[in-house]
C-alpha cells in the first residue's frame, strides 16, 4: 500500500506586528514639546532635558545623536550657536541651530558635577560604554511621550528628528531647506520622510502667483 504524505502542519506564530502601530512615527505637535519640556524641568532631568532639546533643534539620527561630544556643541566654555557634524549615514556634513533655550541647557548640564571629565555629551552610566545607545535613547523617548498621556507606539527617536522638520515644512513649504537641515542627499527621500502627499504639493503651488 503506497505511503500518503500529509501535508506538514506549523503551528499558528503571532504576528509581529498585531497590536503595534507601524510606519512612519509621528512628528510632536508644539504644545507635545512643551509639555515634555514642562515635565522634564519640574523633574529636574537634566540630563533628559538637555538630549530633549538637542534632538529638537539638531534633527539628527540617533545613532548620531548619542555619539555627539562635548567639543561638538561646546566651545572656550561656550555653547556654539550652529554646529556641524558628519552623518554616520552618509559619511556627509550637515548642520544644525541650537536655540537660546536649547543652549542654556546644554551648558548647564555640561557645567553639572555629573559630567566631571566625560568626553560626549550624552554619557552612558554602564562603565563599558561610552555614552548612551540608540536603544538607551529610543527607551527613554517612550517614556517621555507615555509621560504626556501619548501612546508610545507611534513614536520613536524619529519623531524627535521629525518634529522640527515637520513644522518648517508646514509654515513655509520649502523642501529643500528641510532636505538641507535633515542631510538627506535626495529631495525625493525628504518627500517620503516627511509624507508629503501630492495634496500638500498642489496646496503650496496654489500659493505660488508667478
Amino acid at each position: 500500500m503506497p505511503r500518503v504524505q500529509l501535508p506538514a502542519v506549523t503551528r499558528k506564530r503571532k504576528a509581529w506586528n498585531k497590536g503595534r502601530i507601524i510606519g512612519q512615527k509621528r512628528p510632536l505637535l508644539p504644545k507635545q514639546v512643551w509639555a515634555i519640556r514642562a515635565r522634564l524641568e519640574l523633574a529636574g532631568y537634566l540630563r533628559d532635558l538637555a538630549l530633549f532639546n538637542v534632538a529638537i533643534d539638531s534633527k539628527l539620527r540617533g545613532c548620531d545623536l548619542v555619539k555627539l561630544a562635548v567639543a561638538d556643541l561646546v566651545k572656550d566654555d561656550r555653547v556654539r550657536e550652529r554646529v556641524s557634524v558628519i552623518q554616520s549615514k552618509t559619511k556627509k556634513p550637515v548642520q544644525f541651530e541650537l536655540t537660546e533655550n536649547t543652549r542654556h541647557t546644554v551648558i548647564a548640564w555640561v557645567r553639572s558635577p555629573e559630567m566631571i571629565g566625560c568626553c560626549f555629551m550624552f554619557p552612558s552610566r554602564f562603565h563599558d560604554r561610552p555614552h548612551i545607545s540608540t536603544r538607551q535613547y529610543g527607551r527613554l523617548v517612550r517614556d517621555w511621550v507615555a509621560a504626556i498621556g501619548l501612546e508610545p507606539s507611534g513614536y520613536g527617536t524619529h519623531s524627535l528628528r521629525r518634529t522640527k522638520a515637520a513644522e518648517i515644512y508646514r509654515k513655509t513649504g520649502n523642501l529643500r531647506a528641510v532636505q538641507l537641515l535633515l542631510g538627506h542627499t535626495k529631495v525625493d527621500s525628504t518627500v517620503r520622510y516627511l509624507g508629503v502627499e501630492l495634496e500638500d504639493a498642489l496646496s503650496i503651488a496654489e500659493r505660488i502667483d508667478l
